[in-house]
Order: C-alpha cells, then structure tokens, then sequence
C-alpha cells in the first residue's frame, strides 16, 4: 500500500494532461481507487496492453502508452538498420490521442511512422505492415471489451501479433524506461513537417480490399442467388470495407443498424459490443423481425472478428463461433474439391480451444488439422512458416472459436472482412439449396455427431483477483479434480512447461472419457478465467444434457471459495 502511495503521489506531481490531473484529484483518500490504479504496472503481454482508460500505472494512458511505445522503438532500433511502423486505430475512446502520442515517440527515436489518418479495422493493419514493408506495427484498440476500455497491440514485421519471445522483449525494454523521463517525444506535427510521420494513402485500403476480394470462392452461379442482410458494426470500424467488399461481390441489399452503424467509442446501445451476446444484438434482431433478411451479420468495434444469426422459428438463432467456423471450413473444403483442388496437401489451423468437430470434417475431406494455442498470433506465424516453405497455397482456413476467421494469407491476424464476404457466399450457396445456416449446421451435426461447446467466463477484479487467479490454477495442478460430472478424467495436459511443440502457456486440459473434455484458461488480456466445455454425443438433446452437466461441475470448481 506504502508504494501506491508514493506511485500516486509521483503521478499528482508530474502528470501535466488536465483530464488525468482531475481524476487524480478525485482519488484523494480513496485507497482502494489508489491501489487498484496503481497497484501493478499495465502488463505488455503478447496481446499489448490493454486495460480502462484513466490515471495510473495500471490504466491505459498517454503516459503508459508513450512508455510502451519507447519500449518498442528501442527494440526495433535494436534490430534493423531503418526501422518504420504502420500504427491505426478503432473507434474507442481516446484512439487519436494515443495514436498520435505512438508516432511522436517513434518520431523521436528515429523510426518511421505511417499513421491511418481515420479508423481501420484490424486487420486492415495487419495487412498494411507487410504493404508498407514496415518492421512492424501498432493498433491501438481493445477489441470487443467495454467503453471504458482501450489497447494497444503490436505487430511484427510480418503483420502478425508480436509473439511470446518479442513480446518479452518488448516488454523488457519498455520496463527499463522511466515512465516520466525516459520517454522520448516530439510534436505531431513538427514529426510530420519532418516526414518522420507520414500519413497512409487511400490506395493501402483499396489494395485490403483487392485482397480480400481475391479470397473470394464463390462460383458464378451460386452469385445470382439473391441475398438479403441485416448488419451492424456495433458502432465499431466495419461499416465501410464490409459493405464495400459485399457490394463488390454483388449484394446489395443490406440493411443496416441505424443506431449502431456509426463510430462511437462510448458504445451507447450495448455495454458490451461483442458478437458473442446476444444482447449486442438486440437491436439488429429488431431490425430483422422486420425487414426478414436471410442473414444477420454483426462486427466488433476493430472488425476482426463476426457473428452471425438466422431465423429458426419464432427467433433468431445466434450460432457459436466454432459452429460458424466449422462450417466455414466444410464450405471451403466442399469448394475446392468441387473445382478439383488436391485437398490432401491442404492445412486446416484452429486452436487448441476450438470444437473437436474440426478433426471430423478433415477425416471426411482428408486434409491436414494443425492446433496452436489460443491467440490468432499462433495462427498467423504458421501462415507465416508456411510461406518461408513456400508452401502458402497449403493453406486452407484459420479459425478461433472467439468468432475469428481468415481463408487468405494476406494478412495475418483474424479477418471480419473477408469472413463477411465468406459467411455471406455460403448463405448463397446453402439458400440455393433450400437451407439456411442453421440448417445447414444441423446438417453437419447429422453426419459428423453432435459436438457442443460453451464457454464461461469467471471475473476476479483488483489487485486480490489476481492472486486468487494464480491459486485457483495452482490449485487444478496440484490437486486435479477426478472426475467432472459423471466422466472420469482420463488425462490431464498442462501447457505450461509446453506441450507438442508448443510454446508454454498457463492452460490445463483435462480429457474426459468418451471424447469430451474441460479446458481451463486465464485470460490474456482481463481479470477473467475462462472454461471450454466440450461434449459430444449422438443426438442433441444428450449433448445438452451432458454440456449443461459439465458446465455445472465446473463452475462449482471455479467459483468456490
């Protein structure tokens, strides 16, 4: 406590931004405000950092990004002779500021900054590092968490997320700098007038927009199959390249959200604008009941990741990310042996969390299944191993089950632009034939089994949450549970000293009897464990059943005290 008393005390004498300034004052005599601004520096972790926008250590701000950034630049300065960096942004508070504080640092250490001069989505960065022939670069966005958050994330010099090794480093880097004098920084616009800060051209973005279109695996006639949309950028970043790649590939008739389809940080229809929750979704629901679409379409705040829903009945059906994944997968698989493509030479990427259904539909195809870890990154450096073997065209599919997919390699990180365009051409495809995309699902469930999944997420907020995080996953190590509902555990697997040749990650596994299984998983970037729960069974109804049992059993387990 003494020492987020001194840090606190630190920040009111040299903090010089009046909004950080007020909040500091605010603070005065609150402790636990104190503590949990302060209590432990924002973490650069291989997600970048993330955290709520405000005063302190352990908030996102113009000084913890400055410092991060110095960090960075100090790396790359370490590594190539010229370096330059891409840096974008979404439509989350405070975005611009923390954009143009990134340039101004890199400015001042010597390295090249290409800035978006307006909101892109994520993968419209990725895609712009390896364009640009930059060293790497900087977005600064959190995702799908709630308004009063922000991140930033950094890329490597292939467009990938910076992986655990560089993460590290960067990390290291960035600790050694004093928050307050030892971070470098020129002004915007003198950094401009310099060329040391560069505005990105319009020309990137249509170039994104060509190489999504080349992803495209649509065939001519599954094309003239109209298809009405309901779509929603959940007042995020894809209004503009989703419509646009749509409309290039021919439809058109797209009805959009009004109150969600324009940028705003503050999020003021859903306090949290994620795909996942159907509360998000609230409003484009509405918006179908009355304009009946074949299709509702949803992107997050920075584009990178979609949902989607179809009308079942009286309701909208939201399927799951592993469900839209898996037939995504099916779709590009049934495609490319339909145009006579050697599948056998073909990879499948997914993670070790997503549906074991992946295994089948690669059994029935006879393509290849590689998992990696949870994290896109993951994903992106195998497309990127596979491109120094010069073996891309290997590649079939990426997907996460957090709702991310990506069929092309011309970026390296989740695409909501091009799985738009994708998810979209499948509902043609399947309306052609009479089906929706739960129907087409189910289809899948018929042949291949019923593989259910869910997962639940467990908070533990402050400075005590963290700690009681690590002592629950010491726990599950040291005294595993026998058994989980009525299955007996078969097999424990721990990542974390690395498992087949994966890199070490704080995850265990535990192998159920008769193929199901419970993957338990701090969060990266939130005071969260997260819970996979995987079943499998021959009908539906005993699937939920046993899905709904160990879902249970393992909240017990997380939730006691």
């Amino acid at each position: 406590m003494a020492e987020d008393a001194k840090l606190y005390q630190l920040w009111l004498d040299r903090v010089d931004e009046g909004y950080l300034q007020d909040e500091l004052a605010r603070m005065k005599g609150d402790q636990s405000a104190i503590a949990d601004a302060f209590f432990q520096d924002l973490e650069f972790g291989t997600a970048g950092l993330r955290g709520i926008i405000g005063a302190g250590t352990n908030r996102m701000n113009v000084y913890t990004v400055g410092r991060a950034t110095q960090g960075f630049a100090d790396y790359l300065n370490q590594r190539y002779e010229a370096p330059s960096v891409v840096i974008g942004r979404d439509s989350r508070n405070g975005g611009e500021q923390f954009a143009r504080r990134s340039a101004e640092v890199l400015a001042a250490n010597g390295v090249k900054a290409y800035v978006f001069p307006r909101i892109v989505p994520t993968p419209v960065v990725s895609f712009a590092v390896r364009d640009l022939g930059c060293s790497g670069g900087i977005n600064i966005t959190a995702s799908h968490n709630p308004a009063e958050y922000n991140g930033y994330k950094a890329y490597n010099h292939s467009g990938c997320q910076v992986v655990t090794e560089e993460a590290d480093a960067i990390s290291a880097a960035a600790s050694a700098v004093d928050m307050f004098d030892g971070v470098k920084a020129i002004d915007f616009d003198e950094a401009l007038a310099s060329g040391l800060v560069e505005w990105v051209s319009e020309d990137v973005l249509d170039r994104f927009i060509d190489a999504v279109a080349a992803c495209s695996v649509a065939t001519p006639e599954d094309k003239k199959t109209d298809l009405k949309l309901v779509y929603t950028p959940l007042n995020g970043t894809g209004l503009e390249c989703v419509t646009r790649i749509l409309k290039r590939e021919g439809i058109t008739d797209i009805a959009l959200v009004d109150e969600q389809k324009d940028p705003d940080g503050n999020f003021p229809t859903c306090p949290y604008p994620n795909p996942e929750i159907r509360e998000a979704l609230e409003l484009a629901i509405q918006l179908a009941e009355r304009v009946h679409p074949d299709l509702l379409l949803a992107t997050d705040p920075d584009a990178d990741r979609v949902g989607i829903g179809v009308k079942q009945g009286d309701d909208y059906q939201l399927l799951t990310g592993n469900e839209v994944g898996v037939l995504l997968l099916d779709y590009l698989a049934r495609q490319q042996q339909a145009a006579g493509q050697d599948l056998s030479r073909k990879v499948a990427v997914t993670t070790i969390v997503s549906s074991s259904m992946v295994d089948a539909i690669a059994q029935a195809y006879g393509f290849e299944v590689h998992r990696v870890l949870t994290g896109f990154k993951y994903i992106g450096e195998y497309i990127g191993q596979l491109e120094a073997l010069g073996q891309q065209d290997r590649f079939l599919f990426g997907f996460e089950e957090s709702y991310g997919y990506l069929n092309g390699t011309h970026v390296r990180d989740k695409d909501a632009v091009d799985a738009s365009m994708l998810i979209c051409q499948m509902a043609q495809y399947y309306k052609a034939r009479g089906m929706n995309l739960a129907q087409a699902m189910d289809a899948l469930y018929q042949q291949h089994g019923y593989y259910l999944n869910r997962t639940s997420s467990f908070s533990y907020p402050g400075a005590s949450g963290a700690e009681k995080m690590h002592a629950i996953m010491a726990q599950l190590r040291e005294n595993p549970p026998a058994g989980f509902a009525d299955l007996d555990v078969q097999e424990v697997v721990d990542y974390e000293p690395g498992v087949n040749g994966l890199p070490p990650a704080n995850v265990i596994q535990f192998n159920l009897e008769g193929s199901n299984k419970i993957v338990v998983r701090p969060s990266g970037t939130e005071p969260k464990i997260k819970v996979y729960v995987f079943a499998k069974q021959a009908t539906r109804q005993l699937a939920e059943e046993l899905l709904a049992q160990l879902e249970e059993a393992s909240s017990q387990l997380l939730s006691a005290d």
